[in-house]
């Protein structure tokens, strides 16, 4: 007598089932992070890496995301438009064992003390890029009995968004900038554009904007850095439009 396979019992888990070359097949990755040239370099990876992505731009985002969804991994940025990243973080830790994995991004190495003190288990410094970091930053954050088995090639390759992101960061500064009125807003520019620079690779942007956050911290005057900031997202502006 012929005897009936279980199809569930020998359907592998997703780890075991990943595709070559996609050590994070099954998981999904929120990332909650309001610069498109960041968060387009984050769906490049997780898309080469096997990863279902979803993204926030906010805290406000984030958590309507973590109250309908359930991802695996989040990736927060530690400075977005309505608050601080390390206060998401520790909102999801606070879910205990039930909280996914969470890691924290920026484009200030200064930050990163205050990510694994809310509860990070990681900290990745912008612009993130390389595939081979990605993936071993996010696996090595993994509970051991989620890691996938035997060995894996690293993949030595660089994701390069589309000039497109560049341009709706740029565009979303120039605004910024156009209504600013009080610290808070000077703040955010800082932040933001210290990001996007980074992520740009463009060291005048990146300086300029590490100019105007030590003149806000210090309490000094900024309208000369705000000036300067104008003059260089204008001109990458036109720059990015003419390419």
């Amino acid at each position: 007598m012929q005897t009936e396979t279980n199809s569930h019992a020998a359907q592998p888990q997703l780890w075991q089932a990943q595709l070559p070359g996609r050590p994070l097949s099954g998981l999904t990755v929120l990332v909650v992070e309001d610069s498109r040239i960041a968060s387009e370099a984050m769906r490049l990876l997780c898309l080469r890496s096997g990863a279902r992505i979803r993204r926030a731009d906010s805290l406000r985002t984030a958590m309507r995301h973590l109250q309908t969804y359930r991802p695996s991994v989040v990736i927060v940025d530690m400075g977005l438009p309505d608050g601080n990243g390390a206060d998401l973080i520790g909102k999801i830790r606070a879910l205990g064992t039930q909280s996914p994995v969470v890691l924290a991004i920026s484009g200030n190495p200064d930050t990163e003390d205050a990510a694994l003190a809310a509860g990070a288990a990681g900290f990745m410094i912008k612009p993130i890029e390389n595939l081979a970091v990605f993936q071993q930053t996010l696996l090595a954050a993994l509970p051991s009995h989620e890691l996938p088995k035997g060995l894996r090639v690293l993949p030595n390759d660089i994701v390069a968004p589309d000039k497109t992101a560049l341009r709706q960061d740029l565009t979303h500064v120039a605004q910024v900038l156009a209504a600013a009125e009080d610290g808070e807003a000077i703040g955010y520019i800082a932040r933001f554009l210290t990001g996007v620079a980074r992520s740009a690779h463009d060291a005048k942007l990146a300086e300029a904007a590490a100019a105007l956050a030590r003149d806000h911290q210090a309490g000094r005057g900024v309208a000369t850095d705000l000036t300067r900031i104008s003059g260089l997202v204008h001109d990458r502006l036109a720059a990015v439009a003419s390419a």
